[in-house]
């Protein structure tokens, strides 16, 4: 087997990773042949990882063809919904299970983080990182398979709040208060912390759309 292309059995991951990523955005058609030659993949594999993704919703039929999903108010509305419950356990569980380690790499990245201010898609990508470790942190396995799947849906939003004027810097203290309350055990706090940043998420998300239907 050529070392240079991955396992047939990863096709599903190379998508997914794909959309995550931003190469394939919202409304782009993704076409078996061409996915099978540019991740070096069998179509065979690839046609059941298209499958399995149509499934969980994050891709859609137009006509004979599959294309990434778009999600529309009411969809990302939901999401916000879900992710805000989901998260604000997470952080509640993390405050009462967390190792000390645990805790420590949550305060490193918020420091290393707040470098990142002012470059959205880096801060992005270490804002999904600081969210999938309060998710280990909670150990709780259940959660976490089922939060990695709002943070997939997440994907679909062409855009990301961050790249919001001063929300970045914001964001970056809310991520801090979460984490003195998981330091301090107090789950309660760290709960209604983490409930608050996705909160405020959601609605500069919201400023965002209305922004763009103005321009329209």
């Amino acid at each position: 087997m050529n070392p240079s292309k991955p396992p047939q059995g990863d096709a599903y991951s190379l998508i997914l990773d794909a959309i995550d990523i931003g190469v394939y955005k919202p409304g782009d058609r993704l076409v078996e042949s061409d996915l099978a030659e540019r991740l070096g993949v069998s179509r065979t594999p690839i046609r059941e990882a298209l499958q399995r993704l149509e499934t969980q919703s994050l891709l859609e039929r137009d006509g004979r063809s599959l294309i990434v999903a778009t999600l529309d108010h009411n969809q990302m509305a939901e999401l916000y919904v879900v992710r805000r419950e989901l998260e604000g356990l997470a952080a509640r569980l993390a405050a009462q299970h967390a190792t000390e380690e645990e805790v420590r790499v949550l305060r490193e990245m918020v420091c290393e983080d707040d470098a990142l201010v002012g470059d959205s898609q880096a801060l992005s990508r270490a804002n999904r990182r600081f969210h999938e470790q309060i998710h280990l942190a909670s150990h709780n396995r259940y959660l976490v398979q089922q939060l990695n799947l709002v943070h997939r849906t997440m994907a679909l939003m062409a855009t990301t709040s961050l790249a919001a004027q001063g929300r970045g810097e914001l964001a970056q203290q809310e991520h801090g208060a979460i984490v003195a309350a998981i330091a301090a055990r107090d789950a309660g706090a760290a709960e209604q912390a983490l409930r608050h940043h996705i909160s405020a998420a959601f609605m500069t998300r919201l400023k965002q759309d209305a922004g763009k239907r103005e321009r329209r």
